[in-house]
């Protein structure tokens, strides 16, 4: 089975809710291998800071300087040198604003102003109002993507396609509807 068959059968069957969290953290980080490395440098995994209180899921190094390619010019507009992803593997629960305070906590300036939260529900509109106000102080980019966007990364892939183009089109759908 091609390794992008197999991705979304892992993701299809992993159950939602928080007794799966591992298991959905684990799929996503291995599609997520599969979209962007390369370009991307292979992630660090569930890493904690120094004092060991925050716990970021995967954190890509971003060594793209290149401005014509999509992680190079996502490195030049936002300083993303490591692109940070949670993952939350909700069930009833929407993503709120609790969840987005929580990402831009770990966005510290030398990862960069791109952090990508990537769920099984969608965001609630209070989540989208926050990370609105997260940009207002602090120019940061937070993009808010469903299991569904991995999965039409997938695709992308699949077809010959650049899936980074889908995160471009997610930063700047956020710049058009920011208010």
């Amino acid at each position: 089975m091609p390794a992008f068959a197999s991705l979304l059968e892992r993701l299809d069957e992993c159950p939602r809710g928080i007794a799966a969290w591992r298991q959905y953290e684990d799929v996503c980080t291995d599609i997520l291998k599969h979209l962007f490395v390369p370009p991307l440098e292979d992630p660090q995994i569930r890493s904690r800071t120094l004092s060991g209180i925050d716990v970021r899921d995967a954190i890509f190094p971003n060594r793209n300087v290149d401005q014509d390619s999509v992680w190079g010019q996502l490195r030049h507009e936002l300083s993303a040198r490591l692109v940070l992803f949670e993952f939350k593997n909700y069930d009833i629960e929407e993503i709120g604003g609790n969840q987005v305070d929580q990402l831009r906590n770990y966005m510290t300036p030398p990862m960069g102003r791109l952090g990508i939260m990537v769920s099984s529900k969608g965001p609630h509109v209070n989540a989208k109002i926050r990370r609105n106000h997260v940009f207002s102080q602090e120019e940061k980019v937070i993009l808010l993507l469903t299991s569904d966007h991995l999965r039409v990364m997938l695709h992308m892939k699949d077809r010959g396609d650049d899936p980074a183009l889908l995160v471009m089109e997610e930063v700047e759908l956020f710049y058009i509807q920011y208010e």
